[in-house]
């Protein structure tokens, strides 16, 4: 069992839990993620590393609330116990020096990208982030992210914070003004697909981080699997980082949605306390 040492409301559904997990704190690196279970009764889920602290021998997770598990998670207070933390799990994200880089995070996908953009970062490259939400108060990490940025765009679909409009607005407003080396996107799938569609007009070498069904993490069950340039490939053991324009996100959004009805009709049950 893990205990939670820390915790930090972004929103009434996001909230960041710091756990104490030493020796996977010591062993992760940036793109790694965990398999959580908060309770005996609570289902699998998988959650990205997006801080660890050497010192104290913790991991920070965010968690946004969108289904029973997740809630039961995002519930926990300080002092309260995770029943199961598995990991690190996962490929790490492969850090070289190429030169300017797109960093791109959608919502809580900025969680994830946070190492990342720190590691590409301490490798010398020019980093440009661009971190967007529906509206300002679903922006998380932005400090962090400037901290390890050359430069942080916010993009908002209302335009109550930063600049009005979708990510992809913003990704090709600095296209089209210097030289992009390589992309990154992380985020929802539906924001993915046309990030990588925005990255490919332009010939621009792009990696997609995904957060597909999960069950063991090891790559037994097969519930994350997706299709990368016409092959099958496990988000869990050969992920979950791809080349963003070999992904069929068409294949993986109807995974995704494949449980919706379910899911919605259990969170529903589960906030009635039945």
């Amino acid at each position: 069992m893990n205990k939670i040492v820390n915790r930090t409301e972004y929103s009434e559904n996001v909230v960041s839990l710091e756990v104490e997990a030493p020796h996977i704190a010591k062993s992760r690196r940036a793109g790694h993620f965990v398999i959580v279970r908060p309770t005996d009764k609570g289902e699998r889920i998988p959650l990205t590393i997006s801080e660890v602290n050497l010192e104290t021998g913790t991991i920070t997770l965010v968690v946004q609330k969108v289904g029973v598990t997740s809630r039961k998670l995002a519930n926990l207070n300080i002092g309260e116990y995770i029943l199961d933390l598995v990991g690190p799990l996962g490929k790490a994200t492969e850090i070289h020096k190429v030169g300017t880089v797109l960093a791109c995070g959608g919502g809580v996908g900025v969680a994830p990208l946070l190492p990342i953009v720190e590691a590409l970062k301490n490798a010398g490259n020019k980093v440009i982030s661009i971190i967007a939400a529906r509206t300002k108060e679903l922006i998380i990490l932005e400090d962090k992210i400037r901290k390890h940025s050359d430069e942080v765009i916010i993009m908002t679909d209302d335009g109550s914070y930063g600049n009005k409009g979708l990510i992809t607005k913003g990704m090709e407003e600095v296209i089209l003004r210097e030289k992009i080396d390589e992309a990154l996107v992380i985020g929802p799938a539906i924001m993915m697909k046309f990030a990588a569609l925005t990255t490919k007009k332009y010939n621009i070498p792009t990696i997609a981080s995904l957060n597909t069904i999960m069950v063991d993490g090891t790559g037994m069950c097969g519930a994350c699997r997706i299709t990368v340039d016409g092959k099958t490939k496990f988000v869990c053991v050969d992920g979950p980082e791809f080349d963003a324009h070999q992904i069929d996100f068409d294949e993986m959004l109807t995974r995704l949605n494949a449980y919706c009805d379910l899911e919605r009709k259990a969170d529903e049950k589960f906030l009635a306390g039945k």
